[in-house]
């Protein structure tokens, strides 16, 4: 089957893309119709617009910039906006907030210092493919170019990180600058725009006209898949018997989790979620493999590895799921789909590109997989099966009790998950906390699961979850974090204890940069240099999280047993009007387990340190 497969030729990506529209009608909002042909200020047309397309919360931080449209700001009805206490802060709530709800997050800096402040959220946001707008002050028109007080070129400087961004020097440009950036953001492909307006441009007169249609000649809003290769993704799926769906979060991005779910069940298929992915599909399924990678479940990665066909949905086979990439599934035919043209064939070749938006690919793919199934009977995976139930059952995620007395993080995390339930939103820093949220937490629905995928960003967690909270205020948001991060960006606790913003956060304390320091252990001789955060071990606590806590406005909790946990932490379920934190203090030796070092084979995973799989290389035969 295998050399059959070798033999599928398809047409070149661009050849499948049908032309985008290079204009779209705009729906006219309430607030565009009531203020059009007004006489005002760009700043009260930059307000104007940013009701017109549809904000009702924004985040931000003054300066003297973008301070000529705080003013009219204060008198809007419709926006919300929260007052963060740095600008970083801003930018990853606007992150939390629109994978929280699928709407475009919002952020607002002033220029130099306040913009560049963003860059971190904004790079971030690109990678993980997130609709976000940036509003930007910069300084007058004609000071642009002089180094003058606070200047910084914030286009030139996020233009590499950016879905587009522009520089507004005339009032008369805003409304339609903002029209496109809320349009770019959300279609095709999403992701971050920063709009950038000079003060002068704020504080001249101007007429507002919100623009009822946007010409945007050559953007590429998504094509419609091809039926071609939609038919030879069917035919393949119809006659695999090795099959994996490797599911990516373009799944989640296009709210296409409903229809993952009709060809999951069609096929019979083993599925992967990437750390993007998960809860695309719910972790109950009996087809979930859990998450392939670096620190991924050992099915899922073996499943990969031993596939004779790959069909991967809305991802970007990134380094830390491929390993190795020249051994990443050496026997597999791969189908790729994906909105954007330029990830397909980017890091593996593809045999059968899809390019689309993947509520349109499922919509196509499971009528043509049923009439494959007619045509060719469905096919006979039960030793398919067989082998994988063997892999799960033989290497099932687990962990050890620690020894010296500690609490085990991942009975933390486990038990957090168990209590909190499936309609708990969790976001997370970045390190081992972060792997292990993703492996002992069961998630059942798309968006429950909110982290820094692709730039790694430490501090990401609090204000991640200050946005997810404003965006779904009935759901309970827990931030899963570690000491290291936590001390990034915990000062946005002030901001959710004067908003009323009632976040849980859950610092996974082992009193060290836990990832750098699992990394010392397996591969610098465990020569702990600079990974000692004194935070949890030993006499001293510097901080104290408890104290550090309550000065922010906050509960502070700690739990130092594993005997303590359940009551812990339902002890801060409880508390439903102010944030809470909880100190956990946990073991600083407990590693992440599965692992994949970096720049080796998926084929060399260890299941613990030193221990390997054993693979049964006859089913390759």
């Amino acid at each position: 089957m295998g050399e059959k497969m070798a033999q599928v030729k398809a047409p070149k990506p661009s050849a499948l893309m049908s032309p985008a529209p290079a204009s779209a009608r705009t729906q006219p909002s309430a607030a565009a119709t009531r203020h059009a042909g007004e006489t005002m200020t760009g700043a009260q047309s930059l307000i104007r617009s940013l009701e017109a397309a549809g904000a009702t919360d924004v985040f931000g931080l003054p300066g003297g910039a973008i301070l000529p449209a705080y003013d009219p700001l204060m008198d809007s009805t419709q926006l919300r906006h929260i007052l963060v206490r740095h600008e970083q802060g801003a930018g990853h709530a606007a992150q939390g907030y629109a994978h929280a709800t699928g709407k475009p997050g919002v952020c607002i800096a002033t220029s130099g210092p306040g913009a560049t402040n963003l860059v971190t959220p904004i790079a971030d946001a690109n990678m993980d493919s997130i609709p976000m707008v940036a509003i930007t002050g910069q300084v007058a028109a004609g000071a642009i170019g002089t180094d003058a007080f606070q200047e910084a070129d914030i286009v030139g400087i996020t233009q590499p990180i950016t879905k587009h961004n522009m520089l507004v020097t005339d009032p008369a440009d805003i409304p339609r600058a903002v029209a496109e950036a809320f349009y770019i953001a959300t279609h095709g492909r999403p992701g971050p725009v920063l709009v950038d307006v000079a003060k002068s441009a704020m504080q001249t007169q101007t007429t507002f006209r919100w623009p009822d249609r946007i010409e945007l000649p050559g953007f590429n809003s998504g094509a419609r898949p091809h039926a071609k290769t939609i038919q030879e993704a069917a035919r393949l799926l119809a006659t695999s018997r090795r099959p994996v769906l490797y599911v990516g979060g373009g799944v989640i991005r296009s709210g296409a989790s409903a229809g993952l779910r009709r060809l999951v069940d069609l096929s019979g298929a083993a599925v992967v979620t990437t750390l993007m992915a998960r809860g695309a599909l719910p972790d109950s399924h009996p087809q979930h493999l859990g998450m392939p990678g670096m620190h991924g479940t050992v099915p899922a990665v073996a499943s990969l590895q031993k596939a004779d066909l790959v069909v991967a949905l809305g991802a970007r086979f990134d380094d830390r799921v491929t390993g190795k990439l020249s051994s990443f599934a050496p026997h597999a035919t791969i189908v790729h789909a994906d909105i954007d043209p330029a990830e397909i064939g980017k890091n593996r070749a593809v045999d059968v590109p899809i390019v689309g938006d993947l509520k349109d690919v499922f919509d196509a793919l499971v009528p043509a997989l049923q009439e494959e199934h007619a045509r060719h009977g469905r096919p006979d995976l039960e030793a398919w099966w067989a082998q994988l139930d063997d892999w799960r059952t033989t290497y099932g995620l687990g962990f050890t009790p620690t020894d010296d007395g500690h609490s085990s993080p991942q009975h933390v995390i486990q038990r957090l998950g168990e209590i909190a339930g499936p309609e708990t939103t969790f976001t997370a820093g970045v390190g081992q906390h972060q792997m292990w949220a993703s492996q002992f937490i069961k998630y059942e629905r798309p968006n429950s699961w909110i982290n820094s995928g692709g730039l790694g960003t430490m501090g990401f967690s609090v204000p991640a979850a200050m946005g997810a909270k404003v965006g779904e205020p009935d759901r309970t948001v827990w931030a899963i974090d570690g000491d290291g991060c936590f001390q990034m960006t915990n000062q946005e606790l002030v901001t959710c204890a004067i908003n009323e913003i009632p976040i849980k956060v859950a610092i996974i304390n082992n009193s060290s940069l836990g990832m750098v320091r699992q990394w010392q252990t397996l591969f610098y001789n465990e020569r702990y240099s600079n990974t000692d955060l004194h935070t949890g071990h030993g006499t001293r606590r510097i901080p104290d999280f408890v104290k550090l806590s309550e000065s922010m406005g906050c509960v502070g909790l700690r739990c130092e047993t594993d005997a303590d946990v359940d009551a812990t932490i339902k002890r801060a379920m409880e508390i439903d009007d102010q944030p809470v934190v909880v100190d956990f203090t946990v073991s600083r030796d407990a590693m992440v387990w599965p692992m994949v070092a970096a720049g080796t084979s998926n084929d060399e995973i260890q299941y613990a340190r030193g221990i390997a799989p054993e693979w049964d290389r006859g089913e390759e035969e």
